[in-house]
């Protein structure tokens, strides 16, 4: 290495010590002094019980938290429908067919979903996009009586365009609300209260289906998913417009003074335009619910009764609360770089995929669709010889999920924290991922033998860590400068920038 080269790298290092330190003071002027004074309002008044501090109701943190239950409440249930392998019947062919017209209404509005949460706001986008939950889950009750499959195939293509809508005004929130030290543990507190949706949604099939060998759930069940994605829907009007979000420091969100369907169109193609590097990440994208369709109907539904996948659906979710919890906070490990980090994330996922994918090959080569296909195909129960094993897989696949969207979600938000570029990404994000996902229930539909679509997942996975690498090792930085955030917009330094506290004496003693 040339002595010119190793004075630029001693002058960066310098340079990015010097904005640490500044960072580091900054932070500790607040510790010091106390945070700043919030506007006045009740949704800037904190509450103390004891010990607990409650944060005020316009804080990224409670908001965030709202925005995880309305999550909870729909995807959450989704998740546990679909968790159940076939979205609880016998025969998983109406449910691909459902899924097949979801994700492909998902992969097109999804895309999109940006602009339109950007122009409607947070509130309206969500709480639209809740009612589609309901609908999907009431076709599910219907066909247990009428089974009528089209009525089924219409809810998963309406629920398709909700879908986009909601994942791209959660992925605004969570990537956008946080500074830039603590993304991942809100990623991970976010994935967290959602899969705990999916959890006790997994747990109430279990409960009613404890002492059944059926094939199908009961009418209860689907009810009882109902009525809580319809709370979700209208729990989505509790949350503050983002503007009115204020965090720790006095900073304000990065947003669009006055948005139009022209302005947030066009900062569409702005996006594409000014953070190119994203394609590189687009595999990840597409990979990302690839597995689903495997893991759920070839690997739960095939080959164990409706009780014994209540319960791996239950263990399955848990282990993504856990999978969540452990990476989101490795990710934020302030002792180390984030752009350090950025290249270690990327290296254990692509260990975990080797190692968790190939203790999966060995199992699914010990069976294949024919054998499970028959309606009197024999299941397996957790009283069967030798269910640990497929059990700590299950459990292990869900892990995996967990640590692969976390850090997903975590490197799109290093890539900036303006927010309604992040509502850009996370809807870029949600359109691929869902165009993979229509692809997968085509071919699981279309009855492919089981094991070329455990393959095509396995490959997808860590061929696209392979792809992603370039990007991650030299595009994500240690933190992004606010001038760079601002540029996609039409507010000011002023109108976000963090507040000291001394800045606002008008104020103290108000609040």
């Amino acid at each position: 290495m040339s002595k010119v080269e190793t004075e630029k790298q001693d002058a960066g290092a310098k340079d990015t010590t010097v904005e640490e330190s500044k960072a580091d003071q900054t932070y500790s002027d607040v510790a010091n002094h106390g945070p700043v004074e919030r506007p006045v309002g009740w949704k800037y008044k904190r509450y103390q019980f004891g010990p607990v501090k409650i944060p005020n109701y316009a804080s990224p943190p409670f908001q965030l938290t709202l925005v995880a239950f309305v999550c909870f409440m729909c995807p959450g249930m989704f998740n546990a429908v679909n968790g159940l392998g076939g979205g609880g019947q016998f025969d998983a062919k109406t449910a691909d067919n459902s899924n097949v017209a979801l994700y492909s209404t998902f992969s097109v509005v999804g895309f999109f979903a940006g602009t339109i949460a950007n122009r409607l706001g947070i509130k309206w986008t969500l709480s639209l996009a809740g009612l589609g939950y309901t609908l999907y889950i009431a076709s599910y009750l219907s066909y247990n009586h009428n089974q009528n499959s089209g009525f089924v195939i219409f809810a998963g293509s309406i629920l398709g365009v909700c879908a986009g809508m909601l994942w791209a005004a959660q992925g605004q929130i969570m990537m956008s609300y946080p500074p830039e030290r603590s993304k991942g543990r809100y990623i991970s507190w976010f994935w967290m209260i959602f899969n705990l949706g999916a959890v006790i949604g997994s747990l109430i099939p279990l409960g009613q289906n404890l002492h059944s060998s059926s094939g199908t759930v009961s009418d209860g069940t689907y009810i009882g998913f109902l009525i809580l994605t319809l709370v979700g829907a209208c729990l989505a009007w509790t949350l503050v417009d983002a503007r009115s979000v204020v965090r720790h420091d006095g900073s304000h969100v990065i947003l669009m003074k006055n948005p139009t369907w022209q302005s947030e169109l066009l900062g569409l193609l702005e996006v594409l335009k000014s953070d190119v590097w994203i394609v590189f990440l687009f595999p990840m994208f597409f990979a990302s619910n690839w597995f689903y369709t495997y893991q759920f109907n070839d690997f739960n539904s095939a080959k164990f009764d409706i009780r014994t996948r209540s319960l791996n659906s239950t263990l399955y979710w848990t282990s993504q609360i856990i999978g969540a919890c452990v990476f989101g906070y490795a990710l934020d490990t302030s002792s180390v770089r984030r752009s350090i980090r950025a290249r270690a994330a990327l290296t254990v996922l692509f260990v975990i995929t080797m190692a968790i994918w190939g203790g999966g090959y060995a199992w699914q080569k010990q069976y294949d669709r024919a054998e499970t296909s028959p309606k009197n195909a024999p299941k397996d129960d957790w009283t069967t010889s030798g269910y640990a094993g497929p059990m700590f897989l299950y459990m292990f696949y869900g892990f995996y999920d967990a640590a692969w969207q976390t850090s997903v979600y975590w490197f799109m938000g290093a890539m900036t924290n303006n927010g309604r570029k992040l509502a850009n990404f996370a809807g870029f994000y949600k359109g691929i991922q869902s165009a993979g996902a229509a692809i997968a229930y085509r071919i699981d539909a279309l009855k492919t033998p089981f094991i070329n679509e455990f393959a095509a997942s396995w490959a997808l996975l860590a061929g696209s860590l392979l792809i992603a690498a370039p990007f991650i090792f030299t595009k994500i930085g240690d933190t992004v400068p606010i001038e760079d955030d601002l540029a996609f917009t039409d507010e000011t330094y002023e109108d976000v920038a963090p507040l000291e506290p001394s800045a606002a004496p008008e104020v103290q003693g108000k609040v």
